[in-house]
């Protein structure tokens, strides 16, 4: 049989039903995926114990910027590994088309999302007191996009790695640029011309302004919600990519 080209809603559901079933086998990964981000920042808060004002700087912005590192990480090794030992092929010989997989992966991984960008955000803001002007909830929305973005990534950059290696080493290429570019360091409009063309295309980019915009203003902005549709626009794009080139072969 082959795989059939039409999403199906119950095909992408057992999906992901799957892939939560198999982490919840995985306690490592859960740890990596949900712990990590938020002991990342508990340790941020306490380096910058006596300057809590550089705290609430970047706090917000790294607060985006953990969870998408970590599920861009864990996201495409995972699926590099269903194609190596041989299960996604198997899949795709099923009733199961190539969106579905994505799809499935993206819901999966986006379910864990919610749970790491809400204890992340809570943490942040109500025990480490990052002092945020606009709702958390528009936080947590930011938060939770990026990690839908790191998810995306993931999917996409592991149709080109053969090994788990390899995987880890897209991220200097894909994630390590954009950090240094995002305007964590500094503003993004006294970089270098060059560069800063380079950082209003890439998404990351997009993630601290958003998390700056709450930081900073009490209610929805323009520049917000142009923020976190670029966003959600990159991070469906490169899904549909990642469809795309997503290959029935194992490696």
């Amino acid at each position: 049989m082959t795989a059939t080209s039409a999403l199906s809603l119950p095909r992408t559901t057992a999906t992901a039903a799957r892939v939560l079933r198999q982490l919840r086998h995985d306690p490592r990964t859960i740890a990596l995926m949900i712990l990590v981000p938020c002991v990342m920042l508990f340790l941020l808060r306490y380096v910058f114990d006596g300057s809590a004002r550089t705290f609430d700087t970047i706090g917000a912005s790294l607060l985006g910027i953990f969870p998408l590192i970590t599920m861009f990480l864990v996201t495409s090794i995972a699926t590099l590994r269903e194609r190596t030992s041989g299960t996604l092929e198997r899949l795709l010989a099923m009733p199961l088309g190539k969106g579905d997989l994505i799809a499935g992966y993206a819901l999966a991984f986006g379910a864990v999302a919610v749970v790491q960008s809400a204890l992340a955000t809570g943490l942040a803001v109500w025990f480490l007191d990052l002092d945020v002007v606009g709702s958390p909830w528009l936080l947590l929305l930011v938060a939770l996009l990026d990690a839908l973005l790191g998810t995306a990534l993931g999917l996409f950059v592991s149709a080109f790695a053969a090994s788990e290696f390899q995987a880890v080493q897209f991220m200097p290429a894909v994630i390590f640029p954009q950090l240094l570019l995002c305007g964590l360091f500094t503003p993004r409009d006294a970089m270098h011309p060059v560069l800063e063309a380079v950082s209003d295309v890439l998404p990351m980019s997009y993630a601290v302004d958003g998390m700056n915009e709450v930081l900073h203003h009490a209610d929805l902005t323009t520049a917000f919600l142009r923020d976190i549709t670029i966003v959600a626009a990159v991070a469906l794009l490169v899904l549909t990519l990642g469809a795309a080139t997503l290959k029935r072969r194992s490696a």
